[in-house]
C-alpha cells in the first residue's frame, strides 16, 4: 500500500496546474470528499491564525472532533498543513505585493 500512496503523491507532485489538480481529484474524489478536504484546510489555516474551536466551528459547520482531529495533525503530524498554508500564504503575498 506504501507504494500505492507514494505513486499517489508523486502523480499530484507531478501535476502543473491548480486546474489540473482541481480535474484529477474530480475524477478521483467524490464532490463531498473534495469539500470535505477543503474545509479541514480552512479548519487548519483558522487554527493557525488562532481561531478557537468554537470559531471554526461557527464559521465552518464542522464537529469538535474533525477540528481537534485537524489541529492534532497541524501540531504533531507530518507537516504537510503547515508546508500547504505556508506556501498559501507566500502565494497571498506575492499577489498582494
Amino acid at each position: 500500500m506504501e507504494r500505492k500512496i507514494g505513486q499517489l503523491s508523486q502523480a499530484i507532485a507531478d501535476l502543473e496546474s491548480a486546474d489540473a489538480v482541481r480535474a484529477f481529484l474530480e475524477d478521483l474524489c467524490t464532490i463531498r470528499e473534495i469539500q470535505d478536504m477543503a474545509q479541514r484546510l480552512e479548519a487548519a489555516r483558522m487554527l493557525e491564525d488562532g481561531a478557537s474551536y468554537q470559531e471554526v466551528s461557527d464559521e465552518l459547520a464542522i464537529s469538535s472532533a474533525t477540528i481537534a482531529r485537524v489541529n492534532k495533525a497541524l501540531h504533531y503530524g507530518a507537516g504537510g498543513y503547515k508546508a500547504v498554508l505556508a506556501r498559501l500564504g507566500s502565494q497571498k503575498s506575492r499577489h498582494e505585493g
